[in-house]
């Protein structure tokens, strides 16, 4: 078989073959997926433990602290994910090399964007069942309503990966350092670990326009009130797909101002 689509699918299957082999080769790149998700859930894992007894808020929802935390690991690994793996091909000095190949931009961000998935969930599921294991929390009992959760802030990790990918291949590596940054001074306005009427009106006005605010304040109302707001999760996959058209469109536009001005090829340590 072949065609304009076979030949895509094929292009873009090599870039994710890509990444897998790397991965296999140095199995350390996988462990940093697993680290400091770990980190963070046996942190506040023990934290609740504490709290238990001394609460009655905590008593009656031990789970959402680590909820949250497992929930906002989706959106850091997802954008970290992403963003390795597009840097891989600068540190390796690639870019160059395969956008002279019959490769498209948006041939290579469906490949990243494959390869950041598959490194979110071969980090984040250890991570889970760990926090089972270790303090009796399965964030399985979400239900169907977790396969949203994930896949709404999948999209939206994406989004933000790609504008900064983007913008790192324009710039250079000194903005390496935003790939990494971006992300969290969005956790204050996404209702993580709090709900989003704390905030300030102004503040609450600019966390209803992300997506992940729907989802943290829709898996408190499954573990405190047992009641799944569809509606609320309608409009934060609409955000999603919005937000990852602007991201994948932000790179693009990156990256035809990188083959303008001739710097693709000079990329690199």
């Amino acid at each position: 078989m072949s065609g304009p689509l076979v030949d895509s699918a094929n292009r873009i299957w090599a870039l994710v073959l890509r990444h897998i082999n790397i991965w296999r080769s140095s199995v350390m790149r996988l462990v940093d997926s697993i680290y400091w998700p770990a980190v963070q859930m046996v942190m506040w894992g023990f934290m609740t433990q504490y709290l238990l007894p001394q609460a009655s808020f905590v008593a009656q929802a031990a789970g959402i602290l680590l909820s949250g935390l497992l929930l906002w690991e989706v959106v850091v690994r997802g954008n970290l994910s992403l963003s390795i793996a597009f840097l891989e091909e600068m540190w390796s000095r690639n870019l160059g090399h395969l956008f002279v190949s019959p490769i498209r931009s948006w041939e290579m961000a469906t490949g990243i964007i494959i390869a950041a998935l598959l490194r979110t969930l071969l980090g984040l599921i250890p991570v889970s069942l760990l926090a089972w294991a270790f303090f009796g929390y399965n964030i399985y009992t979400l239900g169907l309503p977790l396969v949203a959760f994930f896949f709404i802030l999948q999209m939206f990790s994406w989004s933000i990966g790609l504008a900064m990918s983007g913008m790192i291949m324009r710039v250079g590596q000194s903005a390496e350092s935003f790939a990494w940054a971006a992300v969290f001074i969005l956790m204050p306005v996404s209702g993580v670990y709090y709900p989003v009427s704390v905030l300030p009106k102004w503040l609450q006005v600019i966390s209803y326009g992300l997506p992940p605010a729907y989802v943290f304040e829709g898996m408190r109302a499954i573990m405190l009130e047992k009641t799944v707001h569809w509606h609320s999760l309608g409009v934060a996959l609409a955000l999603s797909v919005v937000y990852l058209v602007i991201g994948f469109q932000i790179f693009q536009w990156f990256f035809r101002l990188s083959r303008r001005a001739g710097t693709l090829l000079g990329q690199g340590e």
